[in-house]
């Protein structure tokens, strides 16, 4: 049994910088921890593209991936076996060790998500992308984490769709974990900032 892994979760709406931020925190480290990004959304893509039905999973949770790509859906709390199944083959595949810490990105994305993660992952920190929607405009428009290129979900309408849906349904994780007394850390998002920017602030601060 793998048992609770520590992790830090990352929100921020899309274009923000999580997923840049993400790979800066894995590739260096974070308080002298071994650390593993978890880019639900990234995870997302490689099944949903993914021609063949992806070992472990039905040939209808493959379908269900996919339209949660077409149209920008959340996984609700019904589907949480799917993202079970997704955390659990990523575990596998970084070869996760006792001691390590997961840097969360897009999952949980709502507090009954957050309460059933509780299975898998102890919190120890929130950070949340401070981004207004005419900053992740910018930032999208100039691609300024790098991480734009290629993506099928950069349609101006599921932008949108994607802000609605953290105004109405992410955002609520802030207060979520701040009544379980998770240390909270909000960053500043500009049009320019990069992950190094990121990373060197939110080292200032942990």
């Amino acid at each position: 049994m793998r048992g609770i892994v520590d992790a830090i979760l990352l929100i921020g709406p899309t274009g923000a910088g999580k997923s840049p931020l993400g790979d800066h925190i894995e590739e260096r480290g974070l308080s002298g921890r071994r650390c593993h990004h978890f880019d639900f959304g990234s995870q997302l893509r490689r099944i949903g593209q993914d021609s063949e039905v992806p070992q472990g999973f039905t040939s209808e949770e493959h379908l269900f991936v996919r339209e949660v790509l077409e149209k920008a859906l959340l996984l609700e709390r019904e589907h949480f076996p799917i993202a079970r199944k997704i955390v659990s083959s990523f575990l596998d595949m970084r070869r996760y060790e006792k001691g390590d810490m997961v840097i969360l990105n897009g999952l949980p994305r709502h507090v009954e998500q957050a309460i059933d993660m509780d299975s898998l992952f102890s919190v120890r920190a929130l950070v949340v992308l401070d981004c207004p929607p005419e900053v992740v405009h910018k930032r999208i428009s100039k691609n300024t984490g790098g991480d734009r290129t290629g993506r099928d979900d950069d349609d101006i309408s599921l932008i949108e769709k994607k802000l609605r849906i953290f105004k109405t349904r992410t955002a609520a994780l802030v207060g979520h974990y701040s009544k379980r007394s998770c240390r909270i850390i909000t960053l500043d998002v500009t049009p320019e900032a990069t992950a190094g920017d990121l990373y060197a602030e939110l080292l200032m601060r942990i």
